[in-house]
């Protein structure tokens, strides 16, 4: 696709908001999910018996 100002490229011919939307939601999920998995993980790290760590 060509686009002729950055105006056509953001709106995308009336999709820009779902394809932006998506793209942020994407981001946003990529971002925290390695942040859950780290907690999580440090969580159950704390909760064992500090013998059982070998």
């Amino acid at each position: 696709m060509q686009w002729n100002s950055w105006q056509e490229f953001l709106t995308m011919r009336g999709y820009g908001l779902y394809v932006w939307g998506s793209f942020g939601a994407c981001a946003v999920a990529m971002i925290l999910e390695p942040l859950w998995v780290r907690n999580r993980w440090n969580a159950i790290r704390t909760r064992q018996p500090r013998q059982e760590r070998s």
